[in-house]
């Protein structure tokens, strides 16, 4: 009896002083190595970030940085609120600029997730005629460089005048639309006592989108006439155009993992259809719609090219513009401490994005999905 006690303390103990995969273990040499390798690669990745930090806090704001100071002589945090106050010459604020980005980063993710998770599921659930060739010119769209359509889609969106009145008419009837397929993800599961988190962040999500558009159809534009390709809803339209693509066949993808199974019963059990993709694909689709959102988001946020051949209003300008605007001709002209306070101020938004969906893109929630 003894023996058989002391054997599991044996192995338990051979795995906590380091082995690999295959269960063997590591030599102190081998371990020092992988140590040494993952330090250097880890440093590798911070010294660019330590280097924006260290910049933004210099009050020397030097011509040329040559030199890394964690806290440089003299640190202040005068750039961050020069930055917060004016960024560039243009009259425009950061809080005008950050709305603008999100406006248009939060618009573009939330349409490339409402209209491509309901088309990705109709690719990867139903047969209908021309459905290879559909899948296919949409991958086509999908490896088409973005630089590529930036004429085309100049040419186009120039082209669309329309009034006053009439664009306010359009905004209002999407954004119904948008409340409307809210109210249809969040009740009917409220009813049937089926709700959970993700249907209430995806029905919230659309009700917001529809609240957005509402809002902005009760303020049209100042000018009667108004040109879709200077404005921020042309720059969406012309990302949506690419953005929706990606999400299509990224979604598709997933769905097809889905077991059909789930569905099936839920029919025996007298589920429609309505509530078989509310209740059930939506839910389990939470990851892939996470790193959809996330990475339409980034791309809406980014968002450099498009922005400035179309945009030339500075009140439309979004964080990227402004902060290209910050750039010299010469290196000796760039304002490097606030240059560098801008970039950190920037990048923060797509962190905390992606810390809050960390957790869902990372999981894979249809692993509980089949269980039990």
């Amino acid at each position: 009896m003894a023996s058989v006690a002391t054997t599991p303390a044996r192995s338990g103990s051979a795995v906590r002083q380091g082995s690999s995969k295959s269960g063997r273990q590591l030599k102190w040499w081998q371990q020092a190595l992988y140590q040494a390798l993952c330090l250097f690669i880890g440093a590798t990745v911070l010294f660019p970030v330590l280097w924006i930090v260290s910049m933004s806090l210099d009050p020397r704001n030097i011509a040329r940085p040559t030199e890394l100071n964690l806290i440089p002589p003299g640190a202040s945090l005068d750039a961050y609120r020069q930055v917060l106050d004016r960024p560039t010459g243009n009259p425009v604020t950061f809080a005008e600029l950050a709305m603008n980005s999100l406006r248009l980063a939060g618009g573009v993710a939330l349409f490339a997730l409402l209209i491509g998770v309901s088309a990705a599921y109709a690719f990867s659930r139903f047969k209908f005629p021309g459905r290879q060739y559909a899948m296919i010119a949409v991958l086509g769209i999908t490896v088409l460089p973005a630089v590529a359509t930036i004429a085309p889609l100049f040419a186009l969106l120039n082209g669309i005048r329309i009034t006053a009145t009439l664009l306010s008419i359009a905004l209002a009837i999407a954004g119904l639309l948008a409340a409307g397929f809210g109210l249809l993800i969040i009740v009917p599961a409220w009813r049937a006592g089926t709700a959970v988190g993700s249907t209430y962040l995806l029905g919230g999500v659309a009700l917001l989108m529809g609240l957005i558009l509402l809002v902005t159809a009760a303020s049209p534009p100042a000018n009667d006439i108004f040109i879709l390709r200077n404005s921020l809803l042309g720059v969406g339209i012309a990302m949506i155009s690419g953005a929706l693509p990606f999400a299509i066949w990224n979604l598709k993808g997933y769905l097809d993992t889905i077991p059909k199974e789930l569905e099936e019963a839920a029919i025996i059990d007298g589920a429609s259809a309505n509530q078989i993709f509310f209740q059930i694909v939506l839910p389990l689709s939470t990851p892939a719609l996470a790193v959809t959102g996330f990475l339409s988001f980034t791309a809406g946020w980014t968002e450099f090219f498009l922005s400035w051949q179309f945009l030339t209003n500075p009140q439309d300008f979004t964080l990227a513009m402004a902060l290209y605007n910050m750039t010299g001709q010469y290196a000796g002209s760039v304002p490097w401490s606030r240059f560098a306070a801008f970039s950190i101020l920037v990048s923060l938004p797509v962190a905390i994005v992606y810390l809050m969906l960390q957790r869902y893109i990372v999981g894979g929630l249809t692993l509980g999905g089949v269980k039990g």
